[in-house]
Formats: structure tokens, sequence, C-alpha cells
């Protein structure tokens, strides 16, 4: 397979690529993504391959929108609460999946990482894909995540089919948390948990 090198002007192209069933890859505000429509079971498992990630672990859901998370997700006030002030951007939300969604996108479990990144480039390229990716970091397991399309190149040559130009910011993954009814952090990325904590807090 050909590893091609996108320029952002040509991101169509890159979005055709992924409708199409093939990995991609993209630069976030926190690092580089990798990226498959979240319906195609078979680009899953490409991806899964590629990552040499193990099977039982799922990937983000990330969405162009935060409007849309109520689409994929449960959410009730205290969680709306936290999206709207964090979201888009370097935090990832673990909430209750609404029961609709394909198997391999919840691997068995009620949960669902939510994303919705702050990166305009982001945002145009799944509005022309026109749904959902599941995006992991650009890295195999136990490496360091891809903070420039060079790395990515360098890192998946010949894995994926193309990757588009662009720079990451704050080179740090973002902020895991996990949401029921009390909040859990997964991992602490560039925004502190206290302030997620304080803002859970808050009377809504």
């Amino acid at each position: 397979m050909e590893t091609k090198i996108f320029k952002p002007n040509e991101i169509h192209l890159l979005a055709d690529l992924a409708k199409e069933g093939a990995i991609i890859a993209f630069p976030t505000e926190t690092v580089y993504g990798l990226g498959v429509v979240y319906d195609n079971e078979e680009a899953f498992n490409n991806l899964v391959k590629v990552k040499d990630r193990k099977i039982d672990k799922p990937f983000t859901l990330m969405l162009d929108y935060t409007r849309d998370i109520g689409n994929y997700a449960i959410l009730n006030n205290k969680i709306t609460n936290l999206i709207d002030v964090f979201m888009p951007g370097e935090l990832t939300l673990i909430i209750e999946a609404k029961p609709n969604l394909p198997k391999h996108v919840t691997l068995g479990s009620k949960y669902i990482g939510i994303r919705v990144s702050a990166n305009y480039q982001v945002a145009n390229l799944l509005n022309l894909v026109g749904k959902p990716l599941l995006v992991p970091s650009a890295n195999k397991r136990d490496e360091k995540p891809a903070l420039t399309c060079d790395e990515v190149y360098e890192n998946f040559k010949g894995e994926i089919a193309g990757i588009l130009e662009g720079k990451t910011t704050s080179h740090i993954p973002s902020t895991i948390i996990k949401v029921s009814d009390k909040i859990e952090l997964i991992r602490e990325g560039s925004i502190p948990f206290n302030l997620i904590q304080e803002v859970w807090e808050e009377e809504v």
C-alpha cells in the first residue's frame, strides 16, 4: 500500500479515502490520530492490526459537533454541563453508550469514549466524511504518539492510506474521564482533573 501525504487544501481527498474504509491520519490539537469510519467493521479490524492493539479495548468515537454526542451516548444535565464547559477541546468522556451502536464500537461494554476536537481541520474532515470516526492516537502499542506528519509516515508507511499535513499544539494526549453517577480519572492530560471535578460538582 502506498501512503500518501495530503496538503490541507486536499483534505477532501483524505475524506474520500476514509469513506472507502481506509485508515487515515490527521493532526488534532493534542497529538496525531489515526481514524476509520465507525460503522465499518473491516476497517475497525484493520485499525486494530495496524495499531497492534488488544482486541478488547474500544476506540474513541470522534465527532465534529458537540450537539451530536446525544446521538451516540446517554446524557444527563451534569454530563451536558461538562460538555458545555470543556468541549470541543482536549477531553475524552467515557459515558454510557446508546444501545444501537455497532458491536465492534463498544466491544460489549456499556460505555463509549467520546471526543470532539477543537482543531478546525478535524471538524472539517469529519464534516466531509459525513460520519464519526474511531480515533486512537497515531502510535503502535506501548510507543509514544506521533506529533508530526513525518513521524506518522515513518511509523505507518505502507500500512495506512493517507496522512494530512498539519501541526499539533499541546503535544499532550487528552484528559480521559469516565462518567456515571460519579466521575473517575482514567488519564490526566492537558486539562487538570481538579478543574473537571469543580464543574461536575456545580449545581445544574
